[in-house]
């Protein structure tokens, strides 16, 4: 079966979604101990999700590029997430979605998330032809997912570690039973509709 273009992909429960993000140990490393953001983690500017292991892989060098080398697995609830969802725009205007540009600036001015479609990735970290959901969370949206929406928070960073390791020795059978087992995300119907084509 094909893989559609756009469509959300996660560990998820039937309350929550995992998505995944990653910091310096200063942030990281309280944040799983304690199942919160410390005090230093800052409510006012945009923080972005990605419900995508490897995509989070590709984004910061396998928990090696400075200031994201601790990499946080973080449960939030599903009714967060769909909250989010369903107020985000998408961050680009695109033509036949949009009414037109102006519309599509003043919608994304007053949005308290958004949403980018990324290409996924294999193993290797090299682009696939579907895409994978980025979530940027600001104002009222990043408030409820530090306050409200976590359920817990996980360090996965030695996850990420491992399963490079595996990529590096070039056992990629290995390397893939390690991953979080992402399937479809059961998105209600229309969710979407407003974030892509």
């Amino acid at each position: 079966m094909t893989e559609p273009e756009c469509r959300v992909r996660a560990v998820y429960t039937d309350s929550t979604v995992t998505v995944y993000q990653a910091y310096t140990p200063e942030i990281g490393l309280p944040a799983a101990r304690d199942g919160r953001f410390p005090e230093v983690w800052k409510r006012d500017r945009m923080t972005w999700v990605k419900p995508s292991f490897l995509w989070m892989m590709y984004r910061c060098g396998w928990g090696t590029k400075e200031g994201q080398e601790t990499v946080l697995a973080i449960e939030i609830s599903r009714a967060g997430f769909e909250w989010a969802l369903e107020h985000a725009c998408l961050s680009h205007y695109e033509q036949g979605l949009h009414a037109d540009r102006d519309a599509w600036k003043r919608r994304l001015e007053r949005a308290p998330a958004r949403v980018q479609w990324d290409p996924e990735r294999d193993l290797r970290l090299r682009p696939l032809a579907h895409r994978s959901l980025q979530l940027g969370l600001a104002g009222e949206a990043a408030r409820r997912y530090a306050d409200e929406w976590i359920v817990s928070i996980t360090d996965v960073t030695s996850l990420a570690h491992t399963v490079h390791a595996r990529v590096r020795d070039g056992d990629l059978e290995a390397a893939r039973q390690l991953l979080p087992l992402e399937r479809p995300y059961p998105v209600k119907e229309g969710l979407l509709a407003h974030l892509h084509r």
